[in-house]
């Protein structure tokens, strides 16, 4: 069975994270992600902090086994979604858009684990010496909010900078992406795009569906003017944001065009005016399966690659 440092550390059964996408990573997700083996990671996004609480409520009625809470840094309830997660003892949190070395204390002493979302070696070691306990290294194919270094080239030097577990996420969805991320150095992976394609997935059909329909170019960038690049499906939204950019546009126009309205996308299914985030991978999703089915086969896959490599090799 494919089992590696991430396993140990977290108590899973394979080494797969759901990454904690704001909006659509709630206890349906997270719950069967937890229950099928992986790590479920529950998206506390900008969500007022009684939300997380309840999620995390609501998720322990569904699930025994371990799951976490992502908390995105730049929420202006950042705060009290630290103390929800402390009080409630929740296993494992993962951070975004931000630098959580100052909680990093307060999350050790309540023995909950941490790994930070990181884009590049040197944030990378600075919250090694914080105390983190892995990180995701997450190149820049992934959806939503990215850096500037692809998974292929991030992921290696990140396990040669730090001397912790390290997850790669951006542009994985299959077995192949797990036997590369593994033969990178990496202990695991973390996706999202491809688990929002799943039946337990509350986003919208609507949603769902432009990414089954996706092709290799499908996503785009843009904020990159600002120094919030996002990744997401081009549509009416990008296209009229991108005409912003090459004006000028304000952090207020920014979190409107982008932020504002990833709720209008993902949820309502509005595919024109609404934010669609998803990574490159997209273009590879051609199917909604459940959760378990999603995990089992890409385990599968990626145990019969790593056997014929071995093979093909000649390695015992």
């Amino acid at each position: 069975m494919l089992k590696t440092a991430i396993c140990d550390l977290f108590d899973i059964k394979y080494p797969i994270i759901q990454g904690g996408m704001a909006h659509v990573a709630t206890v349906e997700l997270v719950s069967a992600v937890s229950n099928a083996g992986g790590l479920g990671i529950i998206g506390a996004g900008a969500f007022e902090p009684d939300w997380v609480r309840q999620q995390i409520h609501l998720t322990r009625q569904q699930t025994n086994k371990p799951f976490g809470v992502n908390i995105l840094l730049i929420s202006p309830f950042a705060e009290q979604v630290v103390d929800v997660v402390l009080e409630e003892k929740v296993a494992v949190v993962t951070t975004g858009a931000g630098n959580p070395g100052p909680y990093i204390p307060r999350f050790k002493e309540a023995g909950i684990k941490v790994m930070p979302v990181i884009a590049s070696v040197a944030l990378a070691r600075r919250l090694a010496r914080a105390g983190a306990d892995a990180v995701v290294a997450e190149g820049m194919e992934s959806g939503g909010e990215v850096g500037q270094i692809t998974t292929m080239a991030l992921v290696p030097q990140v396990v040669d900078g730090v001397q912790l577990p390290v997850v790669a996420a951006g542009g994985i969805g299959d077995g192949r992406g797990l036997a590369a991320a593994l033969a990178l150095g990496a202990q695991g992976v973390q996706m999202g795009t491809r688990f929002v394609c799943s039946e337990e997935c509350i986003a919208h059909p609507n949603y769902k569906q432009e990414i089954l329909a996706a092709s290799d170019r499908s996503t785009i960038l843009s904020g990159q003017s600002t120094g919030y690049p996002m990744r997401s499906l081009e549509n009416k939204l990008t296209r009229e944001f991108l005409e912003k950019e090459k004006s000028g546009i304000s952090r207020e126009e920014l979190m409107e065009f982008g932020v504002g309205r990833v709720r209008l996308g993902l949820i309502e299914g509005d595919i024109e005016n609404g934010t669609l985030l998803a990574g490159q991978i997209a273009g590879m999703i051609k199917d909604i399966k459940p959760v378990k089915v999603i995990i089992e086969q890409m385990v599968a896959e990626a145990e019969a690659i790593i056997a014929q490599l071995k093979n093909s090799t000649g390695v015992s």
